[in-house]
């Protein structure tokens, strides 16, 4: 099949797992001489009205000369795809490069023209979209920017597909046919269709594992006992509302059912389709089961099975094979080595997990990689005893093993609209894909809470987990989930207290929190834990020891009327009448219900409880209907793309339920310190939210030309890839210097750091760094002035730039060893004339050796300022990404960073430069003069532009830059260069590679 072509060899890159529509999957792939026999069935099975419309004449059959030409490409002027499902052909597209005249054409010639054809058993799937995404794509990749199609009117399926792709195209009708040419650039348009049709498709594969109408157990044992049969008791206790089938090879002929399932000894002796297989066979059974699930239609598979990627080597390529196998078949699996999946909605009560008892039903969606966390969260979520947070409950729960198939991703993509779920909470231990989990986030994030506790941070990936490679610290990555609107957590523990809050209660609309209770020491625990989490809390309000339900009730009534406040903790310890002697359970509902009806009364602000040995007030504040966090009055309702989210319904049918039955559960907390960090992830989440509606924008600027630095960077990288960077010249580093880099001269200490080798987070092969020149002249063609440094490698050399740079000047050592080592003298600054630069430059000499191992440069005075630091890296796996702090040991030594990704908008810069902690430096800290952030947020924006406009820009460093009370200056300045890396989140929709 991967035969070598006429021209090029067989392009497999081209190859990819598609999800379609419906929630199918195809392989796309390039036509071969060996398709043949394929083509020709596969076109025996189109009806006589598509090959019509294909041909626009009556085509019954495919001639020997058609089916030479069909399959017979040199993969760059004429290209043919098809899409495969079970190895046969379900579609085709091809295209045929052509002249201005429209005759068969080489490049140059940038035009093509193309056609599709679809069986008609698989039109309505999204094939034909599909299939456009891909041989654009590769039309692009060979050179050609436009696509021409003649299609009859009556064609209007077709006519449809290449209208809403979203590319910008041109229409007319000659000679009784529609004409359209299509430019393949990618719009914002086609981008955003093409990502919106790959969140239904994905999300429709997992509700297809989610919601299946019949359920097979494969590997159910004749006796009690083992995985199968025990994920078959779970079903059917949980009340499986569909079809339900044991399968076992070794079943006797006369067993009619097991525990009164009905008994199969093959999926074949099943009448009607099958939906979802439940695989709990061993490991080398598995592909025997794979193929009988592909010949009887199955539409996805929960593989429970171990002894894949988690054993090694061995494993993973058993693992890949089963992937490969069940994609070829069109089906998508959860696994290997899953815990397994749980939906707990009313038409399904789908219990096809290890977990024994169905959990309660909920609002929370609930996504783990390890099947103990997921055992964990579930009794956490479904204790009913008083535990520690109440009682609550989930909507879907899905424990993905080693993910192979089906990943945290695909989650997302059905919970976005999922309107059963209110909160997304994930354990991950990897993240395959970072830059397209950010995506899915930051869209999700937008719609409803997505709470993440990231595991395996400081041991590696697990066994088992393909993931891309990057080189982003944990806490990098975590700040840019943060970005995304993600709640970010460090336990499970806090991943359900959070969980709870937000499923329980409304967003808070700021930070002020009121404190009351029956317990002067919680409460002041309860306000230095505020304290400690950036919140405004009020002086609490002691009830003293003595307050009845009714003294609660009052308090709370009057705190939530207050305009300012935001959220309402209350504090409560035991208490038992003295009058009556009532007390527990008694005490606890009846306390419960003084709460929950004050509460009702404003429901527009959270209430939490921190409770000392109140068991059963937790319980009783949980004895309630579960309802939707809300936001205030619309604030944060849109999308940054000024869409709306998807909205939950609270009731049945999607309407409203009625407000009298709209009852808050109130979580109630063990300690303080819980319910405050949970209650600061809400208030930074709602204030996310808010900001979420509106993102910024990407700064356009007069003076940059795009098109003649692209010009510039491609002659660069030409050069770089012939030979080394050239650094000569009077102004260029030395020889023995920085690898190319500008050399460092900052003002008041540390010079730029090491940039021998690839920065933190650059891609692992990588061209040089741009000589000295280079660099100030493409910095400069985006507006970033770097300040020259001149080699000086006598004393005489030295007063001579001096000279030429003009007084005051620097004189510095480049040396790695001495860099950002200003406490070792090797900086001398203020020189004022020649006799102070030759003092200066012996000076130097006598401490660190002669000029070979200082690597002295002289450059001119800067204003005084604060010195920062501004990176851009290409990372392979999460992409573009711009830090920035400040020079030296917060930068260095503490890991003081902001980061975001690129493009950066106008809001992300002001807010990089705000967040790290040592800003209040930069805003004229005790009495110092504030310096010029408005001139360094325009210079992160700068470098931002460059890296997304040019993404042969790997890897950018500016150390230091000097931020003055006016403007700032660049002293130091490096550039790396490689040819552009793959975008695959531009690129048309696919499944990741096995």
């Amino acid at each position: 099949m991967q035969s070598p072509s006429d021209r090029h060899e067989y392009p497999a890159h081209w190859e990819a797992d598609v999800v379609l529509r419906d929630g199918g999957i195809t392989h796309v792939r390039p036509i071969t001489e060996d398709d043949a026999e394929r083509l020709v069935s596969f076109y025996e099975q189109v009806s006589d009205e598509s090959k019509y419309l294909r041909f626009f004449s009556p085509y019954p059959r495919l001639s020997a000369k058609d089916v030479h030409r069909f399959t017979h490409h040199d993969y760059v002027d004429r290209v043919g795809l098809a899409a495969t499902v079970g190895g046969e052909f379900i579609a085709t597209v091809r295209y045929d490069r052509v002249d201005a005249d429209g005759m068969p054409a080489s490049a140059p010639a940038d035009e093509a023209e193309v056609a599709f054809l679809v069986q008609d058993a698989h039109q309505g799937r999204g094939v034909a979209s599909a299939m456009l995404e891909h041989i654009a794509a590769v039309a692009r990749e060979r050179g050609v920017r436009r696509f021409a199609a003649e299609v009859l009117p009556g064609n209007t399926k077709m006519i449809k597909v290449f209208t809403d792709a979203g590319y910008a195209q041109k229409r007319s009708f000659e000679e009784g046919v529609v004409r359209l040419h299509l430019d393949l650039e990618p719009t914002d348009r086609s981008l955003a269709v093409q990502q919106a049709r790959e969140q239904r498709a994905e999300a429709r594969s997992v509700r297809r594992l989610l919601a299946p109408g019949s359920v097979a157990v494969i590997g159910v044992s004749r006796a009690p006992g083992g995985v199968g049969r025990g994920v078959l008791e779970h079903l059917r206790d949980g009340g499986f509302t569909g079809a339900l089938h044991a399968v076992n090879a070794a079943f006797p002929a006369d067993l009619a059912d097991v525990d009164g399932v009905p008994a199969c000894r093959s999926l074949a002796e099943i009448d009607g389709p099958v939906d979802l297989a439940v695989v709990a066979v061993p490991a080398d059974r598995v592909p025997e089961v794979v193929d009988e699930c592909g010949a009887h239609g199955v539409q996805g598979m929960v593989v429970l099975s171990a002894g894949y990627a988690e054993l090694g080597p061995e494993g993973l390529e058993r693992q890949r094979r089963l992937v490969r196998r069940a994609r070829a078949f069109g089906m998508r699996v959860i696994g290997p080595n899953a815990f397994g999946v749980v939906n707990t909605a009313d038409g399904v009560r789908l219990n096809a997990s290890l977990a024994p008892e169905m959990p309660r039903a909920g609002r929370i969606g609930l996504f783990t990689q390890s099947g103990a966390i997921g055992v964990a969260l579930l009794s956490r979520l479904h204790r009913r005893d008083g535990g520690v947070t109440g009682v609550t409950g989930v909507s879907t729960f899905v424990s993905a093993g080693n993910r192979a198939d089906v990943s945290g991703n695909d989650v997302l993509q059905y919970w976005y609209d999922d309107p059963e779920t209110d909160v997304a909470l994930m354990y991950l231990e990897s993240i395959g894909n970072p830059r397209k989990f950010n995506r899915l986030a930051r869209r999700t994030a937008a719609a409803k809470p997505l709470v993440v506790v990231q595991g395996a941070r400081h041991s590696g990936v697990p066994q088992g987990h393909a993931v891309r490679a990057t080189r982003l610290p944990h806490d990098t990555v975590s700040a840019l989930l943060r970005q995304a609107g993600v709640i970010r957590v460090d336990t499970i523990t806090e991943l359900v207290d959070a969980g709870l809050l937000l499923a329980r209660q409304p967003l808070p609309g700021g930070p002020r929190v009121a404190i009351l209770g029956n317990s002067e020491s919680l409460g002041l625990l309860t306000y230095d834990a505020c304290l400690a989490e950036g919140l405004e809390p009020q002086r609490p309000l002691d009830l003293t020891t003595a307050a009845t339900p009714d003294d609660f009730h009052r308090a709370l009534s009057r705190a939530l009327a207050d305009p300012g406040c935001d959220a309402v903790v209350v504090t409560a310890i035991p208490r038992i009448d003295e009058a009556t002697g009532v007390g527990g359970a008694a005490a606890d509902a009846e306390l419960a219900e003084a709460l929950r009806t004050a509460g009702a009364q404003t429901p527009d602000k959270p209430v939490l409880v921190v409770h000392v040995e109140l068991g059963g007030l937790a319980e009783a504040l949980s004895a309630a209907a579960v309802t939707a966090p809300r936001s205030r009055s619309g604030e944060g309702a849109h999308l940054a793309d000024g869409t709306e989210p998807p909205r939950t319904p609270a009731g049945e049918g999607g309407e409203e339920k009625p407000e009298e039955s709209r009852q808050r559960l109130i979580p109630a907390y063990p300690a303080a310190e819980r319910a405050v960090r949970a209650l600061a992830e809400a208030v930074r989440y709602a204030d996310w939210r808010r900001s979420a509606a509106d993102s910024g924008r990407v700064p356009e600027y007069e003076d940059i030309d795009e098109k003649e630095t692209a010009a510039f960077v491609t002659a660069l990288l030409a050069r770089t890839a012939a030979a080394p960077a050239d650094a000569s010249g009077p102004d260029a580093v030395a020889p023995a210097g920085v690898n190319g880099s500008v050399a460092p001269a900052g003002v008041s200490g540390p010079a730029p750091a090491d940039v021998n080798g690839p920065p933190a987070g650059a891609p692992a092969s990588v061209g040089p760094d741009l000589g000295p020149e280079d660099t100030r002249d493409l910095l400069r063609r985006y507006g970033i002035p770097v300040r020259r440094a001149v080699p000086a490698a006598t004393a005489d050399e030295a007063v001579a730039a001096a000279g030429r740079l003009g007084f005051p000047v620097a004189l510095k050592t480049t040396a790695p060893h001495l860099r950002h080592r200003a406490d070792l003298g090797g900086v001398r600054l203020d020189l004022a004339d020649e006799d102070q630069v030759r003092r200066a430059f012996a000076e130097l000499a006598d401490l660190f050796g002669g000029a070979d191992e200082v690597r002295p440069v002289v450059q001119q005075m800067a204003p005084r300022g604060v010195d920062t630091v501004v990176r851009a890296v290409i990372d392979p796996a999460a992409g573009p990404v711009l830090s920035f702090g400040l020079a030296g040991a917060p930068s260095q030594l503490l890991g003081d960073l902001s980061h975001r990704l690129i493009p950066v908008a106008d809001r992300d810069a002001a807010s990089m430069i705000r967040s790290v902690r040592t800003a209040p430096l930069l805003f004229g800290w005790r009495g110092a003069a504030p310096v010029d952030t408005d001139a360094l947020e325009q210079l992160l924006l700068r470098v931002s532009r460059l890296v997304d406009d040019h993404p042969e820009v790997v890897a950018v460093t500016l150390e230091p830059v000097v931020v003055a009370p006016r403007g700032v200056s660049v002293l130091g300045a490096s550039v790396r260069l490689a040819p552009p890396p793959a975008r695959d989140d531009q690129g048309p929709r696919t499944l990741p590679a096995y």
